[in-house]
């Protein structure tokens, strides 16, 4: 698949399926990659909704499992453990099928979770400026990472340190320009086009 230069100026036009990348991985879910508040859960319902395919937020997956919100997690245990959690949870995601993924902002960083979420997965990093961002999650309270005495500071820190993660997916969208249900569109678009004749 075609990866487009730019994160800031994407011409969603001219993303295209690679056959290459059609032959060598078996595409049978949907992962969105990205930082919070970029409008990964919403755009996971939106498109599982008009695939008829389930959706999972991994961090509700962890969550599940222990009992433990992920901030309760930061806070009792670290953020080590929760990212031991994380790769985890990605590695019996492996066996799911016709599934859209919301992976945890930070999830990417842990190249072993990248390479496993391409084995079965379109991977789609939805994109947005830490001034969008910090407008989204300002009011949010349960995001650990942003207990910081300078929050704004802390989202463009972590944005730059994850940016060369992030723009590994198969495919970029940045989420500011247009309604989260077009962004939803253009996942579902891009995924057809990739599994087509499948």
């Amino acid at each position: 698949m075609r990866k487009l230069e730019k994160v800031e100026d994407l011409n969603l036009a001219t993303a295209r399926p690679n056959p290459e990348t059609s032959l060598m991985r078996r595409i049978v879910n949907i992962a969105l990659i990205g930082f919070m508040g970029a409008g990964k859960t919403s755009v996971a319902k939106l498109v599982a909704g008009q695939l008829h395919f389930d959706c999972l937020d991994t961090d509700d997956c962890i969550q599940a499992a222990t009992g433990k919100t992920v901030a309760e997690i930061f806070e009792s245990d670290g953020e080590a453990a929760f990212r031991a959690l994380e790769e985890k949870t990605v590695r019996e995601l492996e066996g799911r099928t016709r599934t859209v993924i919301s992976a945890g902002g930070g999830l990417p960083v842990n190249p072993k979770n990248l390479a496993s979420l391409k084995t079965h997965a379109l991977v789609v990093c939805l994109w947005a400026s830490p001034e969008k961002i910090w407008e989204r999650v300002k009011n949010q309270a349960h995001r650990p990472l942003l207990n910081h005495e300078d929050p704004q500071e802390k989202i463009r820190e972590l944005l730059a340190a994850r940016r060369p993660f992030y723009t590994q997916a198969d495919i970029l969208l940045n989420t500011e320009a247009r309604p989260l249900r077009a962004v939803a569109d253009q996942v579902v678009h891009q995924f057809l086009l990739q599994t087509a004749g499948k």
